[in-house]
């Protein structure tokens, strides 16, 4: 083989290479696709949580769960969020110390099917079965195409495979792929009550009057018994003091009667 023979191949190699990439770079332009969606039943869950707000400042939000207790903090609250309170839509501004929050988020889930048909008409300008096939479509180009595995072809009314085909054929293909898909989408809706006010004092509750009750004065404490003479004094000094004195007394009359 000359060297002009091998550049004859090279350039021939070089421009089949070229017209195949232009055939895949223009197969979505030349194949008609369809794609269809069907849904079934969706599938419905719902979560509850709720806590009570224990701090608030600005933006910031503590709230104890009360499902174990434990303090969750919400920082930079969306000034744009809601929440249903008493009837009536807050936002992060009106939250207060003890108000309760329930937050309840409900998921569904929708499994869908999406159907995707491809189809094209034309003549078969060369098939290399079971890998592929070059179609001349109806506007005259030619475009080559991938067979799938167990892809079939409409010949006149007849089907048939790759292996079946031959050159100016006028053949029709379809092909459908189905593939599952799962769509997600979750709502969260925000309620809550506000907190308690503080208890009345009870109506008939005593009211406390301060009284003086006076106080009895003690008993004064009895005179001490006079002690009592030592076992060693007797009576003799006061009978002699006695006789004494009748003594001095009968001595006065004497004198008297002396005088008279």
């Amino acid at each position: 083989m000359n060297a002009k023979t091998r550049s004859t191949q090279v350039l021939l190699t070089l421009a089949a290479g070229t017209i195949c990439l232009v055939f895949a770079l223009s197969l979505s332009a030349q194949v008609q696709t369809e794609t269809s969606t069907s849904s079934q039943n969706p599938t419905v869950t719902t979560k509850t949580v709720g806590g009570t707000i224990v701090y608030v400042n600005g933006n910031d939000l503590i709230i104890k769960l009360d499902s174990d207790g434990s303090l969750k903090h919400f920082s930079n609250v969306s000034p744009t969020a809601t929440a249903m309170v008493d009837g009536k839509e807050i936002t992060i501004k009106d939250a207060k110390v003890g108000m309760h929050l329930t937050k309840t988020i409900t998921t569904t889930t929708t499994p869908k099917i999406v159907t995707t048909t491809q189809s094209v008409t034309g003549t078969v300008w060369q098939v290399s079965p079971p890998n592929s096939v070059i179609l001349t479509l109806e506007d005259g180009k030619n475009q080559q195409f991938k067979i799938p595995k167990g892809q079939t072809f409409n010949v006149d009314g007849q089907m048939t495979d790759a292996w079946g085909l031959k050159k100016g054929m006028k053949i029709s293909a379809t092909r459908v792929v189905e593939a599952p898909e799962t769509v997600v989408t979750q709502q969260a809706k925000i309620s809550g009550t506000m907190p308690p006010p503080p208890p009345p004092p009870p109506s008939d509750q005593p009211i406390l009057v301060a009284v003086v009750v006076p106080v009895p004065a003690a008993p004064a404490e009895p005179a001490p018994a006079p002690a009592a003479l030592p076992k060693t004094g007797s009576s003799l000094p006061l009978i002699g003091l006695l006789g004494f004195l009748s003594l001095a007394a009968s001595l006065g009359v004497r004198v008297v009667r002396g005088i008279s």
